[in-house]
């Protein structure tokens, strides 16, 4: 067959085109007819090209023997392409999903909790800058007093200069006149037991209690006439402007109560033990005046107790924060199924990424001074109150496998009721303020810009260490008998 035939006849998929050389010294060396695999039938590619234009293509596609592309076959590439265009602009485009519109409200949700969060860690930062400053300039003024009084001493004879020592003590009625103390206490009569004495040689402090705490006092007693109080709610976002140290007497509930009380900074913390169990009361009651005394007079150890923020976010308004103000936990803050009899489904995410879908009897999200809590009972760590982190535990989980987790104190937790949950959850903050979160709901949790200082009786460490010691008796173990003879 001659290649002219062969290029007016259509190549079909079984047949095979044999090429056979014209030169006789080649037909020596390859006696049998090479194979050339058929070309792509252009039928297949092209089904909304007319017949006629594609056998005219195919017969001027070939016409050249060294494979060379016509411009035949150039049309049929713009034609094609023009034809898969066409089919693109007729294809039906569907719309946008839902769930990516939801996530996306929900982002920006989360975006506009962390910008508040960033604006709080300023304004903490600015404030205790402030605060340095402040201390750092009175350092620096009595230290310079007291270089005057020295330097005048020194012309004077050693009676004189005993003499002026002695005026610049200050006598020990004299001790904290100048501060403010918060009282907090749980039972009334401690109160009297504990400052009635104490306050006869401290008349000039000025002493802060609850509302109810001064009307049970005034109606016993008028000799409390001298204490303060407050009146509204707008007085106690300004009561850490007021007051210079807080004591409380009674156990760490207590001192939850009195934290509770300061959205923003917190004075220092002073807490006498009066309870059974107490992880961050380490003052014994018993030594009150002179462990008191020492705290007025001189510097003291402070351990900063961080505290977690939480902001409630419903499905119904994905744009807005339920709550003003956010829910401040210094122990922990509880998701749990309540009275339900269902499984507790949450899905949790730490900053962008998926963590895991909590599937049991509840989640605990905790702070390190909380770790000896209600974590502690669910099988969590015990931490030392000063290590920065989160702790995650879950409760009762239905997988053996769900151990708990520390996260570092710069993420933020979002745990988030999912649609197809068969109940509600409940959310509790340091055990009360309790919150129904339905299906959709989400509750977003890091780190305040705003921790409980607590004052120290020796260290940081040692108080903690006495007291998982003393509360917990751990590891606590009869030492081993020897029966036999000594070497």
């Amino acid at each position: 067959m001659s290649l002219d035939e062969l290029a007016d006849k259509e190549p079909s998929s079984s047949e095979e085109v044999q090429l056979a050389p014209s030169d006789s010294k080649f037909r020596g060396l390859s006696p049998a007819p090479i194979p050339i695999p058929a070309p792509p039938s252009i039928r297949s590619l092209l089904d909304s090209v007319s017949d006629e234009r594609v056998n005219v293509d195919i017969v001027a596609s070939h016409q050249s023997e060294n494979g060379s592309i016509s411009t035949a076959s150039s049309a049929v590439s713009l034609e094609s392409e023009k034809a898969a265009y066409e089919f693109l602009a007729q294809t039906p485009v569907r719309s946008t999903d839902a769930h990516l519109v939801e996530f996306s409200e929900a982002m920006r949700t989360v975006a506009k909790a962390l910008r508040r969060v960033a604006e709080g860690k300023a304004a903490a930062q600015a404030e205790a800058a402030e605060w340095k400053r402040k201390y750092e300039l009175e350092t620096a003024h009595k230290q310079q007093s007291k270089i005057k009084g020295y330097n005048s001493c020194i012309s004077n004879d050693l009676d004189k200069l005993a003499s002026q020592l002695t005026l610049e003590t200050p006598a020990p009625d004299q001790l904290g006149c100048c501060g403010s103390l918060y009282i907090v206490l749980t039972p009334l009569k401690g109160f009297e037991l504990f400052f009635r004495r104490w306050l006869r040689e401290h008349k000039n402090t000025n002493i802060f209690v609850e509302p109810r705490v001064k009307k049970e006092l005034l109606t016993g007693d008028s000799y409390y006439n001298f204490v303060q109080t407050w009146d509204d709610d707008e007085e106690i976002k300004m009561l850490h402007t007021k007051v210079d140290l807080i004591v409380t007497l009674g156990g760490d509930g207590t001192v939850l109560w009195a934290a509770s009380l300061f959205k923003g900074p917190v004075p220092p913390v002073v807490a006498f033990a009066l309870g059974s169990l107490g992880f961050m009361t380490p003052f014994p009651s018993e030594q009150y005046r002179e462990l008191l005394d020492n705290v007025l007079n001189g510097p003291f150890s402070i351990t900063l107790r961080n505290r977690i923020q939480c902001h409630v976010i419903r499905d119904a308004a994905k744009d807005e924060i339920v709550t003003e103000e956010p829910f401040l936990v210094l122990n922990e803050v509880t998701i749990d199924r309540g009275i339900s009899s269902y499984l507790t489904n949450l899905e949790v995410y730490c900053d962008s990424s998926f963590v895991t879908c909590v599937q049991g009897d509840g989640l605990i999200i905790s702070t390190t001074s909380g770790s000896t809590a209600y974590s502690l009972a669910a099988g969590g760590s015990m931490v030392h109150p000063q290590v920065p982190g989160i702790l995650f535990t879950p409760i009762c989980p239905h997988s053996l496998s769900f151990r708990p987790l520390i996260l570092p104190e710069y993420v933020t937790l979002r745990v988030q009721v999912p649609y197809n949950s068969r109940g509600n959850a409940w959310a509790s903050f340091d055990g009360k303020d309790r919150q129904q979160l339905s299906p959709g709901d989400a509750l977003i949790c890091s780190i305040s810009p705003w921790p409980v200082p607590t004052a120290c009786l020796v260290d940081s460490t040692t108080d903690f260490l006495r007291s998982i010691h003393e509360g917990l008796h751990w590891n606590l173990r009869k030492s081993q008998s020897f029966d036999g003879p000594r070497d």
